[in-house]
């Protein structure tokens, strides 16, 4: 189909457990079709670039900034995003933590560390700080972010080596 003289064709992505078409440009990335079609705006728009990480969301299983993502390459996936998270340990282990202050890349950091906990249940500290070092907090809460990933791993709240 044509729209003001822009090709765009309809997908359909599985979104949190539910199919939910969407007309797209090739172009067009998951974390604008996400935030502007769907109304999912968990999924922050920061740098727009893959550095920031607040855009991070999780496709099959793997922790993804939607923001280097085509809409069109998530066809076939399964996405999960912030609002499709429900009840995670991590979430309660962020509040707990205090893992957050002012929250702009806490859903980022939230889904990050859900996939984390999930492909490595068992990760040690370096494989933690590697996983964490992916997204950015401009109000460096990393040391209560990693308090809150160990708890939920049953590593402690501290710090280990």
């Amino acid at each position: 189909m044509e729209i003001r003289g822009i090709t765009r064709d309809e997908i359909e992505l599985n979104v949190n457990g539910t199919r939910r078409p969407a007309v797209v440009c090739s172009s067009d990335t998951l974390l604008r079709v996400l935030r502007e079609q769907l109304g999912l705006t968990g999924a922050k728009i920061g740098c727009e670039n893959g550095d920031c990480g607040a855009c991070t969301v999780i496709v099959d299983g793997v922790p993804i900034k939607s923001c280097l993502m085509l809409a069109v390459e998530a066809q076939g996936s399964t996405i999960t995003t912030i609002e499709g998270l429900r009840d995670a340990p991590i979430q309660q282990a962020f509040i707990e933590t205090f893992a957050f202050q002012c929250g702009y890349c806490t859903p980022g950091f939230i889904m990050l560390s859900h996939a984390l906990i999930n492909r490595y249940p068992d990760a040690d500290e370096k494989v933690i700080q590697e996983w964490l070092q992916s997204n950015i907090c401009r109000c460096t809460s990393y040391e209560e972010i990693g308090a809150a990933v160990r708890s939920v791993m049953g590593k402690g709240g501290g710090k280990s080596g």
